[in-house]
């Protein structure tokens, strides 16, 4: 059995922490997101995230499970109003219209991870006959689940879906703003070629940093606590799984702090 969080001192670490990042002292900072870890293995505030984004300790393999259930869960009710209206996200729109320029499509089968309230499914509703659903976050599934979009939807971490899943194949997948919360591809990767038909679809946006901030790493936390990755490694990832590339665009994800938050909208087909 897990043992209980001590809430109290979990939030008096947590802000702490928060106040000492902002005001710049990063080593006070480490060490106090250090104890909110100690609280909180499970790391549902993001700790190990935001240490990475300081620059300091391992970069993890991707974003907790409890951190990113948390995150999404909180804002569920604001977050199309919030992505879309005040961010700019239009990711899912880019999407339908890459698939119309370059003629693919209708699909039987659309398998849209991280699905959130929606968004990615409404776009492409019409050019695909069965579509299924993927989130860690339960509130956004409902969120979904009202809208009738999908013919199914689970709650799930992706990886593990993609792992465990033993329905019908797929002959597209999306991941719209899923790369931002995974470091390492290789598992998505591997779980998609695994899910897809011979030569379907795989579509996903990444967000990047200048190559002079990632110095040659594949990936690395940005400084809004979300993954950036190389292109160069997107590629190669893609390669090695089994997929060629159809396209490769730049995009801007959305925008933080008024500035645009550049990106790679990314569509492969599965050739095994």
């Amino acid at each position: 059995m897990a043992k209980k969080i001590d809430e109290e001192a979990l939030g008096e670490a947590y802000n702490r922490a928060l106040a000492l990042e902002k005001a710049g002292d990063v080593d006070a900072a480490v060490a106090a997101y250090e104890e909110v870890l100690a609280i909180d293995p499970d790391d549902h505030g993001g700790a190990a995230v935001r240490i990475a984004a300081m620059g300091r300790g391992e970069t993890p393999v991707r974003a907790p499970d409890a951190y990113v259930e948390t995150l999404f869960d909180q804002h569920a009710e604001v977050f199309e109003d919030v992505l879309v209206e005040q961010l700019g996200y239009h990711v899912p729109m880019l999407v339908r219209q890459r698939l119309q320029t370059l003629k693919l499509g209708p699909f039987k089968r659309l398998l849209d991870l991280g699905c959130g309230t929606g968004l990615t499914g409404g776009a492409l509703r019409d050019l695909c006959a069965d579509m299924t659903g993927i989130d860690l976050s339960e509130k956004m599934v409902e969120i979904a689940h009202e809208k009738d979009l999908y013919e199914t939807l689970f709650v799930a971490e992706v990886e593990d879906f993609l792992d465990d899943n033993d329905e019908e194949a797929f002959d597209i997948i999306t991941a719209t703003d899923v790369l931002p919360y995974l470091g390492a591809l290789e598992p998505l990767f591997f779980g998609a070629a695994e899910n897809l038909t011979p030569g379907g679809l795989f579509i996903f946006s990444s967000e990047t940093l200048p190559e002079e901030i990632l110095a040659g790493r594949a990936y690395m936390v940005g400084p809004h606590q979300r993954f950036a990755h190389a292109d160069a490694y997107v590629r190669e990832r893609l390669t090695a799984t089994g997929f060629e590339l159809v396209e490769i665009s730049d995009i801007n994800v959305r925008m933080e702090d008024g500035q645009p938050t550049p990106g790679h909208l990314v569509i492969a087909r599965y050739i095994g």
